[in-house]
């Protein structure tokens, strides 16, 4: 039972901090030590992500068979185009996965490396939303946008980045809304945690649907969506400046309970 507890909580985590621009990643391995829980893995971490990939694809599944059709259909009409474009951002963080999956797995996990990021990242969303004011949507994605925002994406392997932090930013930077950056970021999101929930199910075999594990999907799943929601309206008439005083008041506590 204590397993499906910690499944439990491991996904309400991981569904909350996916989509709030505070670092998933981050959190799931901070939890665990804090509490005094074996850390389960990055392999763990990817198929709770698969709980978050059920909720984004239940708000945005609209915008992906739009995309979809357009992209197959009128693939050279600017609405044909984002399917594409999303396709195109998604590149640098699937080579980044590759690349880097040792460090994924280890280096980047240090206290140290995820206190220097909160805050690091912190102060980049800070100023991209103090400039925020933009108008553009995901019509006017264009090549360029899409690989500056897909570069960012890849940062998101380090813990404290967080991936809808890092793309909200870089989206913001670049002129769209607030409530648009968080559309596009929930979007890209789809290919990603796709792509690495495969990767991580082939490699086991897909054998670990255990009750556990089935708890902190369904976690990850309810979580997520009552993210999204929130965030997207919450965006609409509000600024960021809560999550860059978290990410800053987090990083600060990892370094006095990690110090030394």
């Amino acid at each position: 039972m204590s397993d499906i507890f910690q499944a439990v909580v491991l996904g309400a985590v991981q569904g909350l901090t996916e989509f709030l621009p505070v670092s998933s990643s981050a959190h799931l391995v901070l939890f665990p030590r804090f509490l005094g829980w074996e850390y389960k893995g990055l392999s763990y971490d990817v198929m709770l992500h698969m709980g978050t990939l059920g909720a984004v694809i239940s708000v945005f599944w609209r915008d992906w068979l739009r995309l979809i059709k357009d992209g197959f259909t009128r693939p050279a009409a600017p609405e044909g185009r984002g399917l594409w474009l999303l396709v195109l951002a998604t590149v640098p963080a699937g080579l980044a996965g590759i690349l880097l999956e040792d460090m994924a797995e280890n280096v980047f996990r240090g206290e140290t490396w995820m206190a220097v990021n909160l805050a690091l990242f912190a102060g980049v969303m800070w100023f991209a939303d103090r400039r925020a004011g933009g108008v553009k949507s995901l019509a006017d994605l264009t090549v360029k946008s899409a690989l500056l925002i897909g570069l960012f994406q890849a940062l998101a392997i380090m813990p404290g980045a967080s991936r809808s932090g890092v793309t909200i930013t870089a989206a913001l930077l670049l002129g769209f809304s607030r409530a648009e950056s968080a559309r596009v970021s929930f979007l890209l999101s789809t290919p990603v945690i796709l792509g690495a929930g495969l990767v991580e199910g082939f490699k086991m075999g897909f054998g670990v649907l255990d009750p556990a594990t089935i708890a902190g999907f369904l976690s990850a799943f309810l979580t997520g969506w009552a993210a999204i929601s929130f965030l997207m309206r919450y965006l609409r008439t509000n600024t960021l400046t809560p999550f860059v005083v978290y990410r800053v008041l987090l990083a600060a506590l990892i370094c006095l309970a990690f110090r030394g």
